[in-house]
């Protein structure tokens, strides 16, 4: 399998300025696939950007398939920050016959890149893609920890997974699937009045980690501990209020601003699990004046930032880089171990695996914030340990 099977190149000329882009764009440094198909397997590229022309399950926001080229246009014109990238557009994946196709080929595309260890960003079409995004992974035979970025919970309550996946129904695909790989799911950025309660209680029945808005408004940061832990991200670009992303056809009065959603995504780059990110739901149709088309391709620069200025702390070795803190409950019932980054500060508490777990390991690393240790120091067990050990059972 060749992944320009699935690939049609990017028409470099249309999208170029009169007289070129100068030395330092974004346009000079990336190699783009305009001509002959990058050779993949000299490992000299780090990301692959990914373009998908589909938008026919986009619930109330068709014109999604036009968003690759929209985006380029800004993002080319873009410096590089203070690293050198090694960057790859692959161009974009067509509408297949059916949409079916177009979740096969984006499937194939996404576990090739992975495999390749190329991080793949998929640009464009709606956020059902999120579902052969997930499905890479199955290829690849691997657990995943999932995070969106979205107002809602595309849920249909009343629907199983014989339904047509959507913009609207997605996760119902993802967390029926079988066999099941979904490790944990999380949500940031619902906003309550557009999710269902009984949603709710089914995302705290699974232990899933969802958080409202709210939890961010005097802080952005409070994601990051979140973040880090997901191997996967799909980001909805009506996640973001419309006064600062018009470009969408379901978009809100109130979400996320502008430069909260860059900052999630240069979290989302710093994350040294993470090996793919979709940005979902942008529509050129709803953005005449192409403000959000340009604060996506700030959201995508800030991401290669952050890719940029990884840490290097999973696996977490050697162990002399980190120092490790114990603490117990105030009965006694428990000891809770947490580890510490002498390189950049951030926690992780240990949780253990069940007893006659058939895993290697005696326990589970989960990401977590101070927070979380000055809890378990004043003897209280926090709720991320009990629910990620009700995950680990």
């Amino acid at each position: 399998m060749s992944l320009s099977d699935f690939l049609s190149p990017v028409d470099f000329n249309n999208l170029s300025p009169e007289d070129g882009f100068y030395t330092s764009h974004l346009g000079s440094k990336i190699e783009v696939y305009h001509a002959d198909f990058p050779d993949l397997d000299d490992h000299k590229f780090d990301i692959a950007l990914i373009g998908v022309l589909e938008d026919r399950n986009s619930v109330n926001n068709k014109g999604t398939s036009r968003a690759p080229d929209f985006f380029r246009k800004k993002f080319y014109g873009l410096n590089e920050g203070n690293y050198a990238t090694h960057i790859v557009d692959l161009g974009n994946i067509k509408a297949g016959h059916q949409v079916s196709d177009t979740y096969v080929a984006l499937k194939l595309v996404v576990a090739e890149l992975i495999k390749k260890n190329i991080l793949p960003v998929i640009i464009g079409g709606g956020q059902d893609l999120t579902y052969p995004q997930f499905m890479a992974y199955e290829e690849l035979e691997q657990k995943v920890d999932l995070l969106v970025v979205d107002s809602h919970f595309d849920l249909d309550e009343n629907s199983d997974d014989t339904i047509e996946t959507s913009s609207a129904s997605y996760l119902n695909k993802i967390f029926l699937h079988q066999p099941n790989f979904l490790f944990n799911f999380s949500n940031i950025g619902y906003q309550t009045f557009f999710v269902n309660q009984e949603s709710l209680k089914v995302m705290d029945k699974l232990y899933f980690d969802v958080h409202r808005l709210g939890d961010f408004t005097k802080s952005v940061s409070t994601a990051e501990p979140i973040i880090r832990n997901a191997n996967m991200i799909s980001f909805d670009i009506s996640a973001i209020r419309s006064s600062d992303a018009a470009g969408n056809g379901n978009a809100s009065p109130n979400g996320f601003y502008g430069e909260d959603a860059c900052q999630i995504a240069r979290y989302a780059g710093m994350n040294d699990k993470l090996s793919s990110i979709g940005f979902y739901e942008y529509n050129p149709e709803h953005d005449p004046k192409g403000q959000t088309a340009m604060l996506l391709s700030q959201m995508v620069w800030y991401f290669i930032d952050g890719f940029y200025n990884r840490k290097k702390e999973f696996p977490m070795l050697p162990k002399s880089h980190y120092i490790t803190y114990r603490t117990s409950l105030k009965d006694g019932s428990h000891e809770l171990v947490f580890v510490k980054s002498k390189k950049s500060d951030r926690w992780w508490m240990q949780v253990p695996y069940p007893s006659g777990s058939s895993r290697n390991a005696r326990h589970h690393l989960v990401p977590c914030r101070y927070e979380d240790y000055q809890l378990a120091n004043a003897g209280e067990m926090p709720d991320l340990w009990l629910r990620t050990y009700q995950k680990l059972i």
